[in-house]
């Protein structure tokens, strides 16, 4: 289906449907994004949403400053490789990199991006960096610094829904006017943990195998080589029922199933599977803390009165990107931070360890 352009996937969706039946909504969601992604930059005030790395280059110095603290405390290992998941327009990247060179720190640089208009703009912030489709063109040698932002929320998750037959897959059908989800014929009922399995009628259950696999390869990857891996997303911290399937466009909530390809899907992040994976794949897990709690752990309240010192006609702007980061009410409570750290490795700042 990639040789669709976006315009064209509501057609495509249409004409599978029709011939095969209906798709899953994984199926759906990893489509309708993949088209979205490789369309346009979507970043910013004239995109869809903006991400933290793109409020204030503090963001970014402060996960900088947490690698090149883990970096030191290793030891210095000679060779090292930094990795970032989803690096946007590489803003990210571009900030820590720069927050690790003040203490020598300078990495090799790989980003893992599948957007071609996104990795015009990494090469512009980070022309240093090796581009990947994937972790496994990393390289094996070496401790491995991670960072995924904001990247395992966009990953298409797999929904079940208990109906009066028992459960099943959640799959898009379209009506004649528009796309809408409901309960496919598969049955499902083996996949419900037993205590849910009495759920009653319209209950749903969300998973992401593409996260989970994501996750168990990371851990892998620590185990192996050492270092450690930096996860920052929305999400929760317990598991959960009910659809957290939403869309974004202009910078507003749209219906996920209205123009696939044309806006932004995403679905939170379960940080107990992730805490879950660390226990299977043997590495140390901390948190997840509130990206608020932890930005001020790293100093980011320091950081920002630094800046409007520096720079006093953009004091409010520095206070404002710093409220947004760290406020409950705004990115602070509902964004998380979660880690991973390989044998030996040290446990990172601001996880209350």
């Amino acid at each position: 289906m990639q040789e669709a352009g976006p315009d064209g996937l509501e057609a495509v969706f249409r004409r599978l449907i029709g011939a095969t039946g209906p798709i899953s909504v994984a199926h759906y969601m990893a489509e309708a994004n993949a088209h979205y992604y490789n369309r346009t930059d979507p970043l910013g005030a004239g995109g869809d949403f903006i991400t933290a790395p793109e409020i204030s280059q503090m963001f970014g110095e402060m996960i900088g400053l947490w690698l090149a603290d883990q970096w030191q405390q290793a030891g210095k290992p000679g060779l090292c490789h930094f990795v970032e998941f989803g690096p946007g327009r590489g803003t990210l990247a571009a900030d820590a990199l720069r927050a690790m060179a003040q203490f020598d720190f300078r990495p090799q640089v790989h980003l893992i991006e599948g957007s071609t208009a996104l990795r015009m703009a990494q090469k512009l912030a980070v022309p240093q960096a090796t581009w990947h489709d994937g972790l496994d063109s990393v390289p094996r040698e070496g401790p491995l610094l991670i960072v995924a932002n904001e990247f395992l929320d966009a990953l298409p998750v797999r929904q079940i829904v208990r109906t009066e037959q028992g459960w099943r897959e959640r799959v898009v059908v379209h009506n004649g006017e528009r796309f809408l989800p409901v309960a496919g014929a598969r049955p499902m009922d083996t996949a419900v943990p037993p205590a849910l399995a009495d759920s009653p009628p319209g209950t749903i259950l969300e998973s992401c195998p593409a996260a989970a696999g994501m996750a168990y390869e990371i851990a892998a990857r620590l185990k192996a080589q050492g270092g450690a891996a930096l996860f920052i997303d929305y999400g929760y911290c317990a598991p959960q029922t009910g659809s957290t399937l939403q869309a974004v466009r202009a910078h507003q909530k749209v219906d996920p199933f209205a123009e696939p390809g044309l806006a932004d899907l995403t679905a939170l992040v379960d940080f107990s599977q992730l805490k879950q994976i660390a226990l299977a794949g043997d590495v140390d897990c901390l948190g997840p803390v509130g990206q608020g709690d932890w930005l001020m752990a790293l100093g980011i309240a320091q950081r920002a009165a630094m800046l409007a010192k520096s720079q006093p006609s953009r004091a409010d702007d520095m206070m404002a990107a710093l409220d947004r980061l760290v406020s409950p009410d705004q990115m602070g409570a509902l964004f998380k931070a979660l880690a991973y750290r390989g044998p030996g490795w040290p446990a990172g700042a601001g996880f209350g360890r």
